[in-house]
């Protein structure tokens, strides 16, 4: 027989203690599932998570709705005919009823503004996602947030009422497919009138803030992430914590990191710039004394592969064989270079990787990788090739 719960979330929003009599209790997998004659924790749905807590307690996992039924999940068991105190997870309630009621607004105002639709939204552990089916730059997301704000701070009252089949039609209210029956509405004055079963604040100044965090192209529309409340306020304290922290490295203010980066920027390209050119004439100068040389091997300081790539490429220009480079410790193992211009290494780099346990390869001219031998093994093996050290 089924059993229709009473929802007191809907009587009072701001009712964070009730007591319920349990109807049944289930096991499943090593939890519990309680259905009690009424509850003020709201189960999933609409893109809103369910609420958390504790019932007789016993830990609320989560809870979901069936039918007119509501079942919550929870770690111990209940004993059915018992009365038993639940009590919300108040903060996490009130930050839900933050983050859904702003997201009523701003859908709401991108109605009127724009005439797109919300086709999709979320409540996620990070962001709320709008998704919506036009287009909205990042300027026009700035103006939002700023009529967004505005409009929570008139504190308007939340209207919510349950309108007729009849009364719902002449109604100009948002909803992503057909309702029937009655309809429950949830009305931000001058900004949404919408249908919606979740929970929400009792005045738009509850909400406190609005941060519209980003914008991006999402299938034939745009994704918006927003926070609210408390989540709002707490991300942007962290974003100028670590603004702050980072002015404090540059020794500028945290309005001032943007400019001081990109000088830092321009400092390391221009840093780069030399130092490459000083690479330059070292290979340079390195190609020119292993002018005619013949087969030869050395080893450089601290290369990384594509130094040692550069290196080992200009002295092929003069050496007139096949040149090998190497770079870095007996601990750590060595990278290579191994080339000859219009030859072909393939034999010696095979055994070369065989004798000092190296991989690698490349073109049949040119091959590039690692090895563990030491620097003496290496030594030995280059000799006994008839290669000379430069």
């Amino acid at each position: 027989m089924r059993m229709k719960t009473e929802r007191l979330f809907y009587e009072d929003v701001c009712l964070k203690e009730f007591e319920g009599k349990v109807l049944s209790c289930l096991e499943q997998e090593g939890t519990f599932q309680v259905i009690l004659d009424r509850t003020a924790f709201y189960p999933e749905g609409g893109g809103q998570p369910a609420e958390g807590g504790t019932l007789g307690g016993r830990k609320v996992l989560n809870v979901v709705e069936d039918g007119e039924e509501i079942i919550h999940i929870t770690d111990g068991p209940l004993e059915p005919g018992t009365t038993v105190t639940g009590r919300i997870n108040w903060e996490r309630r009130f930050r839900l009823m933050q983050q859904h009621s702003g997201e009523h607004i701003v859908s709401g105002l991108i109605h009127k503004k724009f005439g797109y639709d919300n086709v999709g939204f979320h409540m996620g552990s990070e962001f709320i996602t709008i998704d919506l089916n036009g287009l909205i730059t990042p300027d026009q997301l700035k103006e939002l947030e700023e009529e967004a704000n505005d409009y929570l701070w008139t504190n308007r009252k939340v209207k919510v009422f349950i309108a007729t089949e009849e009364e719902a039609r002449s109604l100009p209210y948002r909803s992503k497919k057909e309702l029937e029956g009655e309809v429950r509405l949830v009305e931000f004055p001058g900004a949404d009138l919408c249908a919606c079963c979740g929970t929400h604040v009792e005045y738009t100044g509850q909400i406190g803030l609005i941060k519209l965090v980003s914008v991006r192209h999402f299938r034939e529309g745009v994704r918006i992430e927003m926070l609210c409340g408390k989540d709002a306020l707490e991300y942007l304290n962290l974003h100028y914590s670590q603004n702050s922290e980072i002015g404090v490295e540059l020794s500028v203010k945290p309005w001032d990191t943007c400019q001081a980066v990109k000088r830092l920027e321009q400092e390391i390209l221009e840093g780069k710039n030399a130092l490459n050119g000083m690479k330059q004439k070292i290979f340079s100068q390195t190609a020119e004394a292993c002018r005619d040389r013949g087969n030869l091997f050395l080893f450089a300081d601290s290369m990384d592969a594509n130094d040692l790539r550069r290196m080992a490429d200009r002295i092929l220009d003069t050496c007139g064989g096949i040149c090998a480079v190497f770079s870095g410790d007996d601990k750590e193992g060595y990278k290579y270079a191994l080339g000859q211009r219009d030859g072909d290494v393939r034999d010696l780099l095979k055994k070369m990787n065989l004798a000092l346990k190296g991989r690698g390869g490349g073109k049949p001219f040119f091959a590039q990788g690692s090895l563990k031998g030491k620097k003496e093994e290496i030594r030995e093996f280059f000799r006994g090739e008839g290669f000379a050290q430069r």
